[in-house]
């Protein structure tokens, strides 16, 4: 005979097994919620692909910012950002006298191979003999004269005597192999221009950042990236920056959102924390047209709002509507001084002065 109550005593073995597992199951199920729960917060949607524009690439769509909404409808395409040109303004210019005008492919077959003399660039022109105009060299035109002009001065600093000697250098049996006589502006004069060009440089040299600071729960890189796409940003060529980009054709974006770059490159970037995104935007480079200010505020809030973060300067102080009113009341006293110089912020001339 069996024992009394073992059939009973199977059933509840079994009952108390399949509760076991219910509560195991129950267990594991609390603890990845709760892990979840204290991890990063992620997207609700899979992160967008880089689309930053670059320059020469074909032109491509930008989206507007606006305020909680998804992008939608594309705009026009971009135009094109007009090619570089010498500026009597920002370079020390020599000019290259022909006796008979010379082909495009001979002034390309004997330019100097790099178009730097230590930190600063410089740039080759050749006046069109069938159009009049000073444009790069190109084969199929002839020129009936050229100039060179290296730039006084960049975020680097000021051009410097050993710099221009290497323009000199450089300029001096180009100018031979293609029948050019070459006279160059006084070094000691272009240095000095130089050194006073690099002054007002940097008091005017600004570039405008706040910092969005994680209230409660930490950010994914996914997170981050979708809202920021729903104000028009889209992620950049270097990792852990997202760019809101220009209108124009190969222009510097008008707003950067950049944040740790090691959590955009983490194995999982949904699980790397972010806790701090800076957006910023480079004033001489960024047109004031564009109306950058308007957008870095009007940016910083919504994401403030959408991410539950703080707004901060760089010294982790709350910014105020009357801290942006007072940054903005600054900028226009900056905007007027640079075209006050004929550097007007986003010209040509300014964003190289200021690169």
């Amino acid at each position: 005979m069996g024992r009394p109550g073992g059939a009973d005593m199977n059933s509840l073995t079994i009952a108390l097994a399949g509760l076991g597992g219910v509560v195991l199951a129950g267990v594991v199920a609390h603890g990845a919620w709760q892990a979840r729960k204290a991890g990063p917060r992620r997207p609700d949607e899979p992160p967008i692909e880089p689309r930053e524009p670059v320059l020469g690439a074909p032109a491509t769509e930008r989206i507007e910012p606006t305020v909680g909404e998804e992008p939608e409808s594309p705009l026009p395409a971009m135009p094109r950002r007009a090619s570089l040109r010498i500026d009597a303004l920002i370079d020390a210019i020599a000019t290259l006298s022909l006796e008979a005008p010379v082909s495009g492919e001979m002034v390309l077959a004997h330019q100097p191979p790099t178009r730097r003399a230590g930190s600063k660039p410089f740039l080759l022109e050749g006046l069109n003999a069938d159009t009049g105009e000073w444009e790069a060299p190109l084969p199929g035109q002839h020129y009936s004269e050229l100039q060179a002009g290296v730039q006084l001065a960049n975020r680097t600093g000021a051009m410097n005597e050993i710099e221009y000697s290497e323009f000199v250098q450089k300029i001096e049996p180009f100018a031979e192999a293609i029948g050019a006589m070459a006279d160059f502006p006084d070094m000691l004069d272009a240095a000095a221009r130089a050194r006073e060009l690099d002054a007002f440089a940097g008091q005017c040299d600004a570039q405008l950042a706040v910092h969005l600071q994680a209230r409660s729960a930490a950010w994914s890189v996914g997170y981050i990236q979708q809202h920021a796409a729903r104000h028009g940003f889209v992620p950049g060529m270097v990792p852990g920056r997202l760019v809101l980009a220009s209108t124009e054709e190969g222009a510097p974006p008008v707003l950067t959102l950049t944040f740790d770059s090691q959590a955009a490159l983490a194995d999982d970037p949904n699980r790397a924390a972010v806790r701090d995104v800076t957006l910023s935007f480079d004033v001489p480079q960024t047109d004031a047209g564009a109306e950058p200010f308007i957008a870095w505020q009007a940016s910083a809030q919504a994401l403030s709002l959408g991410m539950d973060a703080s707004i901060v300067d760089d010294n982790g102080q709350a910014l105020s509507p009357q801290g942006f009113a007072a940054i903005g009341n600054e900028l226009n006293q900056l905007y007027a001084a640079l075209a006050e110089r004929d550097l007007a912020a986003g010209s040509a001339a300014a964003r190289r002065l200021f690169s």
